[in-house]
């Protein structure tokens, strides 16, 4: 469960819709089919992609709609330091849950912190560009215009941390396993899109994609997945489906070090990396090791910091922020603090309902609940008025939808009509409801009340809301986290006042993922992480085809209008046309009332032992403390001198 006062930690812009798979990036620009094509003698500016007499497109990175920033010959990303020193040890903290696993890609087990650090992909987004990805272990990749397919052109150099080369067979088994063990979100999506795979030498693979559906972001997802050892997994006799305590291999910068089940993980920086010197990667990946210390709740982490257990937090809480930060190791100077900027999307923190419930199925009653839900008095009382509220699934961006839709919306929308909620083609855009600064807004309680009415679920003589079969509205939160009572206490004690049967369900952490699995649920809490450039991913969270087989669909959505707009999302063919379409699908989900919004933090707030340095010019869309950082060894010797470090 997320720290109840928290806006949850915004993964990569690029890299939003994939869990743990560094996935969805959009990939790359390519050649001529088999390579067996002349290319075209033509001047080419820096940064074009090559292309050839047959329409066949090489290049050596990828962009959706726009032109590639980096060209082919860049020397490093522009917001790193080339110069960044090597060395130390970067150190957080984790207080959410244990781990009994160690891999990420498995519903079974809870995987440890960071398990995908090993494992690397043919592409990689930046942080500057929303829209980009370039070769990480595709040396360049080559494709039609239509992106029917595409083929990777394996860097010969590429090794495994045991010293054996990635091949393109390793290419095809990956994705072999990923279809057939993966998690079940991406065993439909692969299915359904992906025609075949198969290596046309040592380090050449060709994607196939199936008729009949958008490939803008095809390249992009297959190029995006991570990338197995065959033999490893072979010798190991492995199965992707289970869990484990034995690491998968991978290709990337670090390996498992060393491990403390639910106490610590240590991954340290393979000294034979043997992508350390790739413009992509110069600046990048400084640390010797990266450290996580779990402890078993959020003060004890806190606590923690304050005595040097480990020197870089991220907060997360409001409360912490204004009151907490007020220890020696601060005020002598060791610890530095700071607001960062965060040009990420919104990750959607909400409350979901589980729509499978028959209670839940009519929107008045989500409506009537949510109004329950006090977040101004929740900011000013427990936040100390730091966050603001989330609306929008792509929050903190032009996708946005606002106030009526647009003529270009309606003209997508209006042709789905009957397949519409209420109000969607004449009114605003849905909002979260304002309350007063009382716990229980009184003008919301009435308009609850009135919805729940109308919905069938009147007051009986004690007090409690009951349908005409006589049951009981019966609303229970799946809650693991002791520090989120504060936020779900209150609004239980609003919802009883309305006549709901209202319980604050306090889990184990194990409990809750296993609740949330198999949708034994009411009300949870999950985020949205969304991308600028929505793809695939969009049918793990909201397709009708997930609503029984995704752990990203907790709610169990099943709508033929959200469902089309998914599909032409996906074939929007450039970023004016995406615009529009991605307003008109925001304008539905949040006109669906299957969640409800709570808040984010604009800005980044990091503490830290003052021995870490960064960039002077930060990229908008990843903080980068694991990727970019340097630690200055100098500090980093004299906050030892004086004690301040264990």
């Amino acid at each position: 469960m997320h720290h109840p006062d928290q806006s949850l930690s915004r993964t990569r812009a690029l890299a939003q819709t994939a869990p743990d798979l560094r996935s969805l990036l959009w990939a790359g620009f390519m050649i001529l089919v088999l390579g067996l094509f002349a290319t075209v003698a033509r001047a080419q500016e820096p940064g074009q992609e090559e292309v050839t007499s047959d329409g066949i497109i090489r290049s050596h990175g990828i962009s959706t709609f726009g032109e590639l920033k980096y060209p082919a010959d860049f020397e490093h990303l522009e917001y790193v330091n080339p110069d960044a020193p090597k060395g130390g040890e970067f150190s957080m903290a984790w207080s959410q849950s244990g781990f009994d696993s160690l891999n990420p890609y498995s519903i079974r087990g809870r995987s440890a912190l960071l398990s995908s650090i090993a494992h690397e992909s043919l592409l990689t987004g930046t942080a500057d560009e929303i829209d980009a990805a370039y070769g990480l272990l595709a040396e360049s990749l080559e494709y039609p215009e239509d992106r029917s397919w595409v083929i990777f052109n394996l860097r010969p150099e590429a090794r495994f941390s045991d010293g054996t080369p990635v091949t393109a067979e390793d290419l095809v088994f990956s994705y072999e396993t990923l279809l057939e063990q993966g998690l079940p979100e991406f065993r439909v999506i692969l299915a359904q899109q992906v025609e075949s795979v198969e290596a046309l030498g040592p380090h050449q693979v060709r994607y196939t994609f199936k008729e009949g559906w958008p490939t803008r972001d095809l390249p992009a997802l297959v190029g995006g997945l991570p990338v197995f050892s065959r033999a490893s997994f072979e010798a190991q006799d492995r199965n992707l489906e289970d869990s484990s305590m034995e690491p998968i291999i991978g290709s990337g910068p670090y390996m498992l070090d060393r491990v403390e089940v639910n106490r610590t993980i240590v991954y340290r920086r393979n000294p034979d990396y043997w992508g350390r010197d790739l413009p992509i990667n110069v600046g990048q990946h400084n640390y010797d090791t990266i450290r996580v210390e779990y402890f078993g709740d959020t003060n004890a982490a806190f606590e923690g910091f304050k005595t040097g257990a480990y020197t870089f937090r991220t907060e997360s809480s409001s409360l912490q922020w204004a009151t907490g930060y007020d220890f020696p190791a601060l005020r002598e100077g060791h610890v530095v603090k700071e607001e960062l900027p965060d040009g990420t999307l919104v990750s959607g923190q909400s409350f979901v309902f589980n729509l499978r419930r028959e209670k839940f199925k009519d929107p008045r009653v989500r409506e009537a609940i949510g109004l329950m839900f006090n977040f101004e008095w929740t900011n000013e009382t427990l936040f100390s008025g730091l966050y603001s509220r989330v609306d929008s699934f792509w929050g903190n961006s032009d996708l946005a939808a606002e106030g009526p839709p647009s003529p270009e919306e309606l003209a997508i929308l209006e042709p789905l009509a009957d397949l519409l909620p209420p109000g969607v083609l004449a009114d605003d855009a849905v909002m979260p409801p304002v309350s007063g600064n009382r716990q229980l807004d009184r003008g919301n309680l009435r308009r609850a009340s009135a919805l729940l009415d109308e919905a069938g679920w009147t007051t009986g003589s004690d007090g409690l809301r009951r349908n005409a079969a006589g049951q009981v509205l019966q609303v229970e939160f799946l809650n693991d986290s002791q520090t989120f009572d504060r936020v779900i206490n209150p609004f239980v004690e609003n919802l009883r006042q309305l006549g709901v049967d209202a319980v604050n369900r306090r889990v184990d952490n194990a409990q809750r993922v296993n609740r949330e699995r198999s949708y034994d649920f009411d009300i949870t809490i999950t985020h949205f992480p969304m991308s600028y450039i929505p793809s695939s991913g969009l049918k793990q969270f909201f397709d009708s085809a997930s609503a029984e087989n995704s752990t990203r669909n907790l709610m169990g959505l099943q709508s033929e209008a959200v469902d089309r707009l998914i599909d032409l999302v996906l074939e929007a063919e450039s970023s004016d046309e995406l615009r529009v379409r991605v307003r008109a699908l925001d304008r539905v989900l949040r006109a669906e009332r299957f969640r409800i919004p709570q808040w984010f933090n604009p800005n980044h707030w990091v503490s830290y032992y003052d021995m870490y340095e960064y960039p002077e010019n930060l990229p908008p869309y990843d903080l980068g403390q694991l990727s970019f950082w340097w630690i200055n060894q100098e500090k980093a010797q004299a906050l030892r001198a004086a004690g301040a470090l264990r």
